[in-house]
């Protein structure tokens, strides 16, 4: 019980209150405390209740998720998987499948490290959202107002373009738009540039597309709102350091240094392929991919998710500003949407949060379900043509009670049909037409995006140099005034024309002008996007 002391009756006594008021207000206000404490420990017990539900039910699944895995990594051919399942507070469930490579490699654990790709988005998300709680910016600032080289093609869009727009997959732009920048090494600046050469295909904020240079930019803005060097610099000592991550890494050196990392595999139908680490992709993208990490590090990530911003009772972010990363922005369908760095998907048992990611020779999942309180993480050393995303799913349905749904079969038939139709795209007809003499289709372009080129014959092909970089593209007799594009392995792009795989990378044709003179070089590349390359003329 509170007594009233003298000065406290005396200042009641000033203030024209009863002491006998205070006192009552005193014996509710205790009341309200022993209530609101109960209450506390309520919760707690039933929190503690849950997560003791949730590992008994990981561990009662578990056999069935190990047949599961094995079964698809045979399907797919992947040589090494990890999985861990996270649930009251703590990383539940971790084991490594196959090997690390196929010629030596050693077998995969918690510890292996393996590029993440995409899900670095959610990474991005919240050092955004921290630079909100900090001030530094709003999430409804005007981007041309922080960065003012930003320029869109619409002068509308450049200037209602806000900090949330960066990252909400809604940009107006087409799917993976001037990404081949980056994968044959222009630089972040220049990549953010390009944008104002893209021409939009949908109403700004509409249609979901997903882009990566767009989350360059966020990047570079977080950066300097940090007063850091770069992104990564924000990463490590915001993230990575708080929360434990000490094998994470963001670039090729690192991934290929730590003594238990995976090789990558390129997939095909027919059997998984060996590809190099290259120094560019994914690691000139920053917060949109650059990740290296592993099940024992990434678990903390998640228990950080499912702990609503704070890791070992520190809070990183606050509660309100990490909501922002979740909430959708645009519909993928009517039970999936794109939020800030996270897919939210209806379930009947709840909604699941997560993200895939995929490089040339990685692929990874990580998701979590916010009411129940489990997280799983699939990592694999084969690029990503749905497995890790089906695995985790599933893994997430048997969890939460869902219905069963092979995924991974389904998943399996639509990378085959895939596939397929890529190599019909790229098949040469089997009587191609005759081309042009290669030396009148020779000299110099330019296009927008990747500024100069010169087109010069060369034996039986044509190579296509950009001048800002030093790639070439060969141009290989096709079918008439049709060619075949392939990076030239050459210099630093030895390794990435073997990321890219067998198939051509792309398709140009030659346009002539009402003189019947070859004017427009149109390369398209197999993301879709085409780059109008004009000759120049004196």
């Amino acid at each position: 019980m509170l007594i009233l002391g003298e000065s406290d009756r005396a200042a009641c006594t000033h203030l024209g209150v009863k002491p006998r008021i205070v006192r009552l207000v005193t014996k509710i206000f205790l009341i309200f405390l022993i209530v609101a404490g109960l209450h506390k420990t309520g919760l707690a017990a039933d929190s503690n209740a849950a997560g003791q539900a949730a590992e008994a039910r990981i561990q009662t699944l578990i056999p069935e998720i190990e047949r599961y895995i094995t079964s698809g990594m045979k399907s797919f051919d992947v040589p090494g998987l990890a999985i861990g399942i996270v649930a009251n507070d703590k990383l539940v469930y971790g084991k490594g499948f196959g090997v690390r490579a196929k010629e030596g490699g050693g077998a995969v654990d918690t510890k292996t490290i393996f590029q993440i790709g995409s899900a670095t988005k959610a990474f991005l998300g919240v050092t955004l959202a921290m630079m909100v709680d900090r001030g530094r910016f709003k999430w409804d600032d005007r981007v041309v107002d922080l960065y003012p080289d930003f320029q869109m093609k619409d002068p509308w869009v450049t200037r209602e373009f806000r900090v949330f727009d960066l990252i909400a997959q809604r940009s107006s732009l087409p799917p993976y738009a001037n990404d081949m920048l980056g994968m044959v090494g222009f630089s972040e600046t220049d990549m953010i540039r390009s944008l104002r050469f893209v021409d939009p295909v949908s109403s700004f904020r509409s249609t979901f597309a997903y882009t990566n240079i767009t989350h360059v930019l966020a990047g570079k803005i977080v950066a300097k709102a940090a007063g850091a060097a770069d992104w990564n610099t924000v990463l490590r000592q915001e993230l990575l350091e708080p929360l434990g991550m000490k094998d994470s890494s963001y670039t090729a050196d690192a991934i290929a240094a730590a003594p238990n990392h995976a090789e990558g595999y390129r997939w095909t139908p027919q059997g998984t392929v060996a590809v190099p680490f290259t120094q560019l992709f994914p690691y000139d993208f920053g917060g949109a991919g650059d990740i290296n990490s592993n099940i024992d590090d990434t678990a903390r990530w998640v228990r950080f998710q499912l702990s609503n911003g704070t890791f070992d009772g520190r809070r990183l972010v606050s509660p309100e500003n990490l909501a922002q990363t979740r909430t959708p922005k645009v519909a993928l369908n009517d039970k999936v949407s794109y939020a800030l760095g996270w897919v939210v998907q209806q379930t009947p048992k709840g909604n699941i949060i997560w993200h895939n990611g995929g490089t040339t020779s990685f692929g990874a999942f990580v998701g979590f379900a916010p009411d129940t309180g489990v997280g799983v993480i699939i990592l694999t050393n084969e690029s990503n043509v749905g497995f890790p995303d089906a695995l985790g799913i599933w893994t997430l349905d048997r969890l939460l009670g869902n219905p069963s749904v092979d995924h991974v079969a389904k998943t399996f038939e639509a990378a085959k049909v895939k596939y397929e139709a890529t190599r019909k795209q790229f098949a040469r007809p089997g009587k191609p037409r005759p081309s042009p003499p290669l030396a009148s289709l020779a000299g110099n372009f330019t296009n927008g995006s990747f500024g100069k080129g010169v087109a010069r014959p060369e034996a039986d092909a044509l190579t296509m140099e950009i001048q800002a970089t030093g790639v070439q593209f060969k141009l290989e007799p096709w079918d008439g005034d049709v060619f075949a594009v392939r990076v030239v392995p050459k210099g630093r792009y030895v390794a990435m024309a073997k990321n890219l795989g067998d198939n051509p990378n792309g398709l140009a044709q030659f346009q002539t002008d009402a003189a019947g003179k070859p004017a427009v070089l149109r390369i398209t590349f197999d993301d879709g996007q085409a780059y109008d390359f004009r000759r120049e003329t004196k």
